[in-house]
This record gives structure tokens, sequence and C-alpha cells, in this order.
């Protein structure tokens, strides 16, 4: 288990909510940090599915032809920031003509249409996740939260992110620190 400090970037990690968080927007959510620095944090909700919304009928809507060779990617809900502005997490294999955010060896984020284009055509990345908003924290506010025990932190693996279903990543998360489920406190200790 980490906690983070002013100095230590959590840039390419995943939160992982602990119970009693507080916000039902975030129990037991999983976040991809797509940025963190002492200006603040960025990530995206990797195990929320929006169920009202399907990414062929976001493809009608953004009046993009599906290409029988394209992915059925399911929508997530990535936050409560911009909850109108897509992203999509993807393998590194792909960078997109205008704008890709390269997090690390394993990830990589692209915020404009031309990803979901590709996407659609067959020609985007290996692997992607998308999601309608995402979750942000102002400059040491996520340091805080991990401070009051809001969140644990571990590596990112693809398998996580890409792979595992929805339902199980928040599981999944805590197995990579070797912590169970039913041993987590809400409450927060100080040795």
């Amino acid at each position: 288990m980490s906690v983070a400090n002013q100095s230590e970037s959590l840039t390419g990690k995943l939160l992982i909510a602990m119970p009693g968080m507080g916000d039902p927007r975030f129990d037991r959510s999983v976040v991809y940090l797509c940025d963190h620095s002492d200006k603040g944090a960025m990530g995206l909700i990797v195990n929320k599915p929006n169920p009202r919304l399907s990414f062929s009928d976001l493809l009608k809507q953004l009046e993009i032809d599906v290409s029988p060779r394209g992915p059925a990617l399911k929508v997530h809900f990535g936050g409560p920031v911009e909850i109108g502005r897509g992203f999509v997490l993807h393998s590194p294999d792909y960078a997109s003509a205008t704008s890709t955010l390269e997090i690390d060896d394993a990830f990589s984020m692209t915020a404009t249409v031309d990803v979901i284009e590709d996407i659609a055509n067959g020609a985007g990345p290996e692997r992607a996740f998308f999601a309608l908003g995402y979750s942000g924290w102002g400059p040491g506010q996520l340091e805080s939260e991990i401070g009051q025990n809001g969140w644990l932190t571990c590596d990112a693996t693809r398998d996580i992110v890409f792979a595992v279903e929805d339902a199980e990543k928040w599981m999944a998360a805590l197995g990579e620190l070797g912590v169970d489920a039913l041993t987590l406190s809400a409450a927060a200790g100080r040795a």
C-alpha cells in the first residue's frame, strides 16, 4: 500500500476506493490516474459502465459510420467532471494525429474524436477503454483524501484496466496489493 506525499507522482497508478469513502459516485471505484502533479490529478474510473448508453449509440450521435471490424466497446462513467466529453484510455500502439498523451509504456490516452473514428473503423488501438467524463482533484486534494483513508494505490496492469470484468476490477486491484476486502476498515488510523 502506498500513501502519496507531495513529491511522489501517482501518474499511471490505480486508486482503489476504500469502504466508507462518503461519495457514492466513487463507491468501490477503481480510478486509473492519467496525470498527477503538484497542480492536481486527473483520472478515469475504469469499473463503472454507463448502462444508458452503448458505444454504437454514441457513434450514431456523432454520425460516425461503423466498420464491421470495429470493436464493441462499453461506455463508462469516467468521473463527474465534463461528463459530456469522451476519453479513450488505450494501449500505446496508437497515436492520434491530433493529440495523444503518452502516460507510460503500457497506457496512452486520447480525448479527440479521431480515435473514436479509428476505433469504429477497426484502425484504432489494440486495447481501448472508453469513458465519458473524468475524475479530477485540485492541488493537494488527492493526497489529503489518501491521508484520510479514502484511497489505496497500486500499480496499474493492462489486465485490470482492459480485460477484467467491470464488476471484478475492485477486487482484482485489491488483490494486486494482497488485500482481502473483508479486512478493510473505513476508519483511518495512525501508528
